[in-house]
């Protein structure tokens, strides 16, 4: 399985700071694209070039595959973002070109970007093929 870096883009934590995210309510999907993101002025899913909807893959507004289990939780004085594992399989097509996967909040208007993972070269996924997006310990912590 092909590793990747998560990136957060700049606005997010602005966002934060405004309530845009409710991390313990809101859907969250993963988005794809084969185009380099701009982490200093893309705020907005329609600031990305998604992969054409094939395979499995829906593209556009609302785009990408749902990311389940996604919980902010608290122990003292530490509050972890987590997700479960997400498989992405390619179904009656191929999945791709793609490179970057973009973390994004659904329910958020304008669908407000969080981050996303680079995984230093483009991947297809031939019909039938799979790519684990591995939760690894948390998408990020905050400590206070």
């Amino acid at each position: 399985m092909p590793s990747a870096t998560f990136t957060f883009f700049y606005d997010f934590s602005e966002q934060i700071g405004k309530g845009v995210h409710n991390l313990s309510a809101d859907t969250f999907k993963w988005a794809l694209t084969n185009t380099a993101p701009t982490v200093g002025t893309d705020d907005e899913l329609a600031d990305i070039t998604q992969i054409a909807a094939t395979g499995g893959y829906t593209a556009g507004a609302g785009g990408g595959y749902a990311a389940d289990g996604v919980t902010w939780t608290q122990s003292s004085n530490v509050t972890t973002l987590t997700f479960t594992d997400e498989v992405i399989t390619a179904s009656g097509g191929n999945v791709g070109a793609f490179r970057y996967v973009i973390f994004y909040n659904d329910t958020s208007t304008g669908d407000k970007l969080i981050g996303y993972l680079d995984y230093g070269s483009s991947i297809t996924l031939a019909d039938t093929e799979t790519l684990t997006i591995d939760q690894q310990t948390s998408l990020f912590t905050l400590t206070v």
